[in-house]
């Protein structure tokens, strides 16, 4: 008597079944791990930037190019306003100096905005003179359909929903 070789049906069906599951459970895990390192993007190019903020109101007593304020003093990029780093791919930067004395502007405000098409429509990351951190996630968006918290947390977001 011989005996066939292979395998039955029953046993490739019940195969597919457990890969279809372990895809189903390591899929969506992947996608949030790869979403959260384009994080590091915004929050290494944000405290980059504050640096250089940093060391212009060192040398000059002010956020601001000139006394009459309003554009932030990167040293290096033009109009301070809309920075750009060299890194740049998931996020655009701008930057607003604001609280005016003789001198000029004491305070400023750093900003990451998310690229829609890379699917960070919805999240900023923000970092200020006093190096206050925030996430914000607007509501409606792709970020807040991915289980991130709505609104500002008051650092800078690693995980879902709200962890810092």
């Amino acid at each position: 008597m011989q005996h066939e070789k292979g395998f039955t049906l029953l046993e490739l069906m019940i195969t597919v079944v457990i890969v279809a599951i372990l895809a189903g459970i390591a899929l969506p895990a992947y996608s949030d791990y790869v979403l959260r390192g384009k994080f590091a993007e915004a929050t290494g190019n944000l405290a980059d930037l504050r640096v250089k903020m940093e060391q212009y109101y060192a040398d000059n007593r002010r956020y601001s190019t000139d006394a009459g304020g309003g554009i932030c003093g990167i040293p290096g990029v033009p109009n301070g306003n809309t920075p750009v780093a060299s890194d740049q791919r998931y996020f655009t930067y701008g930057c607003a100096s604001t609280a005016p004395n003789g001198l000029g502007d004491q305070q400023f405000v750093l900003t990451a905005t998310g690229v829609p098409a890379e699917g960070l429509a919805g999240i900023s990351f923000n970092v200020n003179h006093a190096n206050a951190k925030q996430t914000i996630v607007a509501a409606g968006t792709d970020m807040a359909g991915r289980g991130y918290t709505v609104g500002t947390t008051a650092c800078w977001t690693r995980k879902k929903p709200a962890q810092c």
